[in-house]
């Protein structure tokens, strides 16, 4: 669906697709994100254990990056495919491919992977012309990026095969994620899916639901302990208070009816998002041809232009959020003007629009709200750099992670600037 340009074969695609993510099947999706969740935060244990600690003080130092990378891939592999990547439990970026049905299973790094694809499609989604000739271009940009995107959809194929054919014998699958709804999805005239488009769904469900939760909810994690950082005692003790109200204390992980509509928390990934857009580049649109073109400021585009226009660098425009544009104020969802309304689009806007926001924002307030219910953290790098493709991948988040010591007790937020 995201690479059709036709707008009829679009609008039919939408709509079998967008069942798979209404309210109702949404949260059908909760007990699959709860059993990654669960592996999760049991590796995040594992961390914190192995520092020696004196009276509970110590942090033990990890790399965050990765382990956000893990359960987003997860995550969307158990919703997808049927099964997660088993990257949590490997701790490492691995998981099967098949380039062909019926071939050779192997091993591949699936987070680079699709680094590498989202580099070289930005890249010659801008420069169309190369495409045909990418693969025998010399620069290794170029080849290990095409070859990215086949072992992408390698995973794909490897993935949903054993799904497919469990459903064209007739085995009953009890299953309600994704995959599930994409398989029972018809078209207005009573046809569904053929195998092929499947898996290309699916596919396309791995690339917009993995690279850009990893990135966005380290770019939450990343703000959350800085904007604490820049004025001590305004972020996390009030976001744990209000966890911790909310959270049984009892649990290792939050439910999505207990953060689903906490104000504070839904504020912070608001603003998160808008400080790291996890889309770097601007989509691009064409002015229609049977248009009379585009004015805008004073600059007229004539019909055939390639337009676009970045969430960065929307997000960051004084004019619109004024001079604390680049400070980190949750606060400032209080009292949004309608200009700020709209030039807010982390998602996009329109029939493009992200059809999985929903599944995004419930699997963000999951993943963060756990964290700082559970977890007291030390941030160790002073800002948080970022690899652009199609994505804004942070390139680490060095932090300091260990448990709370009481559920009961709001403990003093620790920011350790000696590192």
């Amino acid at each position: 669906m995201f690479n059709v340009r036709d707008r009829t074969e679009h609008t039919r695609k939408r709509k079998i697709i967008s069942h798979a993510f209404s309210p109702r099947s949404v949260a059908e999706f909760e007990p699959f994100m709860a059993e990654n969740l669960q592996r999760w935060i049991t590796q995040l244990d594992r961390i914190a254990a192995s520092q020696p600690s004196h009276k509970g003080k110590a942090f033990a130092r990890y790399n965050a990056m990765p382990w956000f990378s893990y359960i987003a891939f997860d995550i969307i592999g158990d919703l997808a495919f049927g099964s997660p990547f088993g990257m949590v439990d490997k701790g490492k970026d691995e998981t099967e491919t098949q380039l062909v049905t019926g071939g050779p299973i192997t091993y591949t790094p699936a987070v680079d992977v699709l680094n590498r694809r989202g580099e070289v499609s930005s890249t010659l989604g801008l420069l169309p012309a190369l495409r045909p000739w990418a693969r025998y271009l010399p620069d290794p940009f170029f080849t290990k990026g095409v070859a990215a995107v086949e072992n992408l959809t390698g995973i794909a194929v490897a993935a949903v095969a054993s799904r497919l054919d469990a459903a064209e014998k007739g085995m009953v699958d009890s299953r309600n994620d994704i995959l599930a709804h994409l398989l029972q999805a018809k078209d207005a005239n009573g046809r569904p899916m053929e195998r092929d488009e499947l898996i290309a769904e699916a596919l396309t469900q791995l690339i917009a639901g993995s690279d850009t939760i990893s990135n966005t909810a380290c770019g939450i994690f990343y703000w959350i302990l800085h904007g604490d950082r820049s004025a001590p005692g305004t972020i996390v003790s009030r976001l744990q208070e209000e966890l911790d109200h909310a959270i049984d204390p009892k649990a290792k992980i939050a439910s999505y009816s207990e953060v689903k509509d906490l104000p504070f928390l839904r504020r912070c990934i608001d603003e998160a998002m808008r400080l790291h857009s996890t889309s770097a580049i601007g989509l691009p649109r064409l002015v229609a041809d049977h248009s009379l073109g585009v004015d805008f400021d004073g600059f007229h585009f004539p019909p055939g232009t390639v337009l676009s226009v970045p969430s960065y660098t929307i997000h960051h425009m004084k004019d619109i959020w004024g001079d604390d544009v680049e400070e980190f104020k949750p606060d400032r969802w209080l009292n949004l003007t309608a200009r700020q309304k709209t030039a807010f689009n982390p998602f996009s806007h329109g029939p493009r629009a992200c059809v999985g926001q929903n599944v995004a924002i419930m699997e963000l307030q999951l993943i963060i709200g756990t964290l700082f219910h559970r977890y007291e953290f030390a941030l160790y790098q002073p800002i948080i750099e970022s690899h652009e493709g199609f994505s804004k991948k942070p390139k680490e988040c060095q932090a300091g992670l260990r448990l709370r010591e009481s559920e009961s007790e709001i403990p003093k937020f620790e920011i350790d600037t000696t590192n």
